[in-house]
């Protein structure tokens, strides 16, 4: 110790789990490209209705992987698009919640 600064100190703080995320977010899948799975993270600040929907290019609704209500809290879901084409598709998460109406779409690429 030398003049009050303690080194090689690592710090293991605890991970804050079940923690409500303070705004709505939805990340890129990944992998992306994939075949023929991939993964979908979202985070909701409160309670609400979750719908989140894939389509095609020219906007053909292909999958509905999620209609239903939801805790506030993060989500991970996997999407598996065997039987569908190699090509490039959008997710689209609607949340429709107490104080908070949200939607996003991303895009995705499917490659076999």
């Amino acid at each position: 110790v030398e003049g009050n600064i303690i080194e090689g100190i690592v710090l293991n703080l605890p991970e804050i789990q079940n923690a409500v995320p303070a705004s709505f977010l939805v990340n890129q899948n990944y992998p992306n490209p994939f075949n023929p799975r991939t993964v979908i993270e979202y985070e909701l600040p409160e309670e609400g209705n979750v719908r989140l929907e894939v389509f095609s290019l020219i906007g053909e609704k292909v999958d509905e992987i999620i209609n239903q209500k939801q805790n506030a809290g993060g989500y991970k879901i996997e999407w598996n698009a065997k039987g569908l084409p190699s090509g490039i598709y959008f997710y689209k998460l609607n949340f429709v919640g107490i104080s908070k109406n949200c939607s996003v779409t991303k895009k995705m690429v499917y490659l076999k």
